[in-house]
């Protein structure tokens, strides 16, 4: 048994390229591409038809190391993590990169089949293959689509932190004053943020007086109250007045019904008295 295993698994690594030839050329069947889209997958070519046979490799070493499938488990992740982050950044779609899987399945067990006739090997062992062949493949899908869902949201990550920071512009109107205009709403993340940001920028500038404009706000509750508490004690202590201006009526209205404190709060009702306020 394993002798014949040992067999099959150096089959396989002999004829990687060929089983990976034939895997791609049976899934790339059909496939129409514009000149454009056809220019860029021959760059990325080489890589991907690399990762194939890297694959075939690793099917045909579990079979030779079948005693030590912990390794060979250890091995799959990390090609999937390499394959399903590389296949992420060149733009592959998962669904479209999940289609692979039973082309990978078909020739593996085209070739497997090929080389028991050849070797007249007995059913017994077949099944051992199938023990091992089975399960791997699907721990390849699995942390391949783990790596490229993984690359997916760190990206998303990126993009929503970048959007965030653009979210809190501090404007300068003249030296020492600025205006930061807060669109939205606030959330917990995103109050975090303007209070790191504001603190940044406020010191960046060399401001003053800070005049922070509402008008894009559509709710305030009691935790964005307490938000712009802290973002206003935290100005103070860097020796910046803060002015809050733009409140909507609808806005007042649900202040006032929860019962928010807003004594603490210097407030003008549009962005030309807070400049005025602020110039004395």
């Amino acid at each position: 048994m394993k002798q014949d295993l040992q067999l099959l698994g150096e089959a396989l690594i002999h004829r990687k390229q060929a089983i990976a030839e034939m895997i791609h050329s049976n899934r790339m069947a059909g496939v129409q591409m514009t000149p454009e889209q056809t220019n860029d997958f021959q760059r990325v070519l080489p890589k991907i038809m690399e990762f194939r046979e890297q694959l075939i490799q690793l099917f045909g070493e579990s079979l030779i190391q079948f005693e030590n499938l912990d390794r060979s488990i250890e091995q799959f992740r990390e090609w999937g993590r390499e394959a399903g982050d590389f296949l992420f950044k060149i733009g592959a779609p998962l669904d479209q990169a999940l289609f692979d899987t039973s082309f990978y399945r078909t020739y593996l067990w085209k070739a497997i089949k090929e080389e028991t006739i050849s070797h007249g090997l007995s059913v017994e062992t077949i099944f051992e293959v199938i023990e091992i062949i089975d399960p791997l493949l699907d721990h390849a899908v699995y942390f391949f689509s783990l790596s490229y869902v993984e690359s997916y949201q760190k990206v998303l990550e990126q993009a929503k932190s970048a959007f965030l920071e653009l979210s809190v512009p501090i404007v300068p109107l003249v030296k020492g004053t600025g205006v930061l205009p807060l669109i939205g709403n606030i959330d917990t993340e995103r109050a975090q943020l303007i209070l790191e940001e504001t603190l940044k920028q406020s010191s960046k500038l060399k401001l003053e007086n800070l005049i922070l404009d509402l008008s894009g706000v559509l709710i305030v509750d009691t935790m964005v109250a307490d938000q712009l508490y802290k973002v206003m004690d935290a100005l103070s202590l860097l020796g910046v007045t803060t002015v809050l201006t733009g409140i909507r009526p609808e806005v007042a209205q649900t202040m006032v019904s929860l019962g928010l404190n807003i004594d603490k709060f210097k407030v003008k009702g549009n962005l030309h008295q807070a400049f005025l306020e602020v110039q004395k």
